[in-house]
């Protein structure tokens, strides 16, 4: 039995691109041809793009998921045990978020302060501000920096809610069309990454077709920014950059 690459990209929930990107950089290349020359994937390959998806959907990099898989070492055993220990401990996180939302509703609606203590243990040692000092690091020399510097210290609380919650809407449509089976390089979602583009443009700073396939790319490299769209539906971050791939590749031609 093996299966064309759009059958596999149904399947995968990925575009016929990513699998195309895959095969080029040697990371999955299917195992046939077809008389025509059209590539065909057998069953071992589809194994191998499960592996795949798990390890991106945690945030590894391309290059780090090609040299796990390639270890001489490893077995698929060894992958599936590693890769549910790591989702395990996300989803242990995320309870934990979750139990202290809920303690801080239930504080505050019977009218218990809570400690200083009590409010920010949930977090540990994280502390947000080290973000935007990276972003400063990063980026602090780059005009789309400063742009975005500029406007933001020109919103009101207002704007920011009203920022957000358009955002919040264009996630909201994606994880829609996710949850109905939509493929990322379907017009309705190549339209929402073109939305989400603009909605940078709009409110941050001017963002090219590259420069929003370089933001694609940090959604799924991140785990920090992973979170926040796993968090709205898991494997979203993957499907929002498919998507902003393939709504760039559509106004490349």
């Amino acid at each position: 039995m093996s299966y064309s690459v759009g059958q596999v990209a149904g399947f995968a929930k990925v575009t016929v691109r990513t699998l195309h990107h895959y095969d080029e950089i040697g990371l999955l290349s299917p195992s046939g041809r077809s008389r025509a020359g059209h590539r065909r994937y057998a069953e071992a390959d589809l194994d191998r793009l499960q592996q795949i998806l798990f390890y991106r959907a945690l945030g590894f990099p391309l290059d780090q998921v090609a040299a796990l898989l390639d270890d001489p070492r490893s077995d698929p055993q060894e992958h599936l045990r590693r890769q549910h220990a790591l989702l395990s401990d996300r989803i242990a996180r995320l309870q934990e978020m979750a139990a202290a939302v809920e303690h801080a509703m239930e504080a505050r609606g019977m009218g218990i302060e809570l400690s200083p203590e009590e409010r920010f243990e949930v977090f540990g040692d994280h502390d947000p501000e080290q973000y935007a000092a990276e972003a400063e690091g990063r980026w602090g020399d780059t005009e789309a920096y400063r742009e975005s510097t500029r406007r933001a210290a020109s919103y009101s609380g207002e704007d920011w809610k009203r920022i957000m919650a358009e955002a919040e809407g264009i996630n909201q449509r994606l994880a829609a069309l996710m949850e109905r089976g939509a493929t990322a390089d379907e017009t309705a979602a190549m339209d929402l990454a073109e939305e989400h583009r603009g909605w940078i443009g709009e409110h941050h700073y001017a963002c090219g077709y590259e420069m929003h396939r370089g933001l694609g790319e940090m959604y799924v490299q991140d785990p920090r920014f992973t979170a926040v769209y796993e968090r709205i539906r898991p494997g979203l971050a993957m499907f929002l950059r498919d998507a902003i791939f393939a709504n760039a590749a559509r106004h490349d031609q």
